[in-house]
């Protein structure tokens, strides 16, 4: 069954192809909203909450033509600090006033994705998941609030309790994601997809510095009282994508048509089979006698239409033997014409591996199936 699908909002697209799985190079570029959870430091000593903010990402990537594919992809999150609260002298913790900056996360990140060859609703909808690995930087540079604490000095007194401005730092750390999705292929431009995805991200604690300056203005032996320490953290995100994917290999997928009208045969089709080498696109002796016996009869006889059909076995990818089988119907139509029939008269397709004159199963190298056939009638 042949769809057209219109979508109307961000993309505004013409007629839908078929999704094929992806073969060769292809690149991907998604934006969407990141949704991450509040970033809590070992032993609850510091917590920062975020806001929902923007996420972009652009990947690289290769499929093998089975649905599989594995790609490099860099990104990037921000989201806005709505508070931060501390551990505090006595054991409390309680918010920063103040509070300002972002939170930054920086990936790269290898991923595996697989395209599941099912077409939900009928549509040309391709669903996919993947998982990734790789390395975050999380920057909290800019990030700031004003506390309270109590500073110990270097010969052992303390300082305070009074005002202080706590700021803090960057570090990396391993991370991990999960994607689902779903993609759609745009006729217009073959290779082409749209693709709508879910993604969860995670990393391993990074341990970030956080430092604390008094702000009373009292120096204390030259210097103002702070202190400096580290706290991991661990970021957990959801996040909902748009985004566009190109394969660098894709050919053009078939158009839909209108059925012709069926046209009432003047004499029973005559045909005449033609077989091919494995993978090989070229005649052999035997196929130009063929050839030639059917240019002949086309002579003797009232016709109206000669189709060159091209057919391959299953071995090599659909899309693959799709490209294949045009070439093959193509070197037989030239052979026709260089032995008389009017290239007007001739009509070429190429099915691939469908409609097999041998059934078999996937990657078989029948010799029978690798054939044009020339029908005159």
């Amino acid at each position: 069954m042949l769809w057209k699908v219109s979508l109307a909002g961000v993309f505004l697209l013409p007629a839908i192809a078929v999704a094929q799985p992806i073969q060769g190079l292809y690149i991907g570029a998604e934006v969407g909203a990141n949704f991450a959870g509040t970033l809590s430091a070992s032993q609850q000593t510091t917590k920062v909450y975020t806001d929902p903010g923007p996420l972009g990402l652009i990947a690289l990537g290769w499929g093998f033509g089975n649905g599989l594919r594995t790609e490099i992809e860099g990104s990037y999150r921000s989201n806005s600090v709505s508070g931060v609260s501390t551990l505090r002298a006595g054991g409390s913790t309680l918010p920063l006033t103040n509070v300002t900056g972002n939170v930054q996360t920086y990936a790269v990140m290898a991923n595996i994705a697989y395209d599941i060859p099912l077409h939900p609703f009928g549509l040309p909808l391709q669903p996919y998941v993947g998982a990734g690995a790789g390395y975050a930087w999380l920057n909290m540079d800019d990030v700031r609030g004003n506390g309270t604490a109590t500073f110990r000095l270097a010969n052992g007194n303390t300082f305070g309790p009074g005002p202080d401005l706590v700021s803090l730092g960057t570090a990396g750390a391993f991370a991990y994601q999960a994607m689902a999705g779903m993609s759609l292929p745009i006729s217009a431009l073959p290779g082409l997809q749209a693709t709508l995805e879910y993604r969860f991200f995670g990393t391993a604690r990074a341990d970030v510095p956080v430092s604390r300056v008094t702000t009373t203005g009292d120096v204390v032996n030259g210097v103002l009282p702070s202190s400096s320490t580290h706290n991991g953290f661990e970021v957990v995100d959801h996040a909902l994508l748009i985004g566009l994917r190109y394969s660098f290999g894709a050919t053009p997928a078939p158009v839909a048509s209108a059925p012709a009208a069926p046209v009432p045969a003047a004499m029973p089709a005559r045909s005449f089979l033609v077989f091919f080498d494995w993978d090989k696109a070229t005649l052999t002796d035997r196929a130009r006698q063929i050839v030639a016996e059917a240019a002949s009869t086309s002579t003797k006889v009232q016709y109206t239409r000669i189709e060159v059909n091209g057919y391959t076995d299953t071995s090599g990818t659909p899309q693959y033997n799709k490209g294949l089988s045009v070439r093959r119907a193509q070197t037989v139509a030239a052979e026709l014409v260089k032995d008389g029939v009017p290239r007007a008269a001739i009509s070429i397709q190429g099915f691939g591996e469908t409609h097999l004159l041998v059934p078999t199963g996937a990657g078989v190298r029948e010799p029978q199936n690798r054939r044009v056939e020339i029908i005159i009638g």
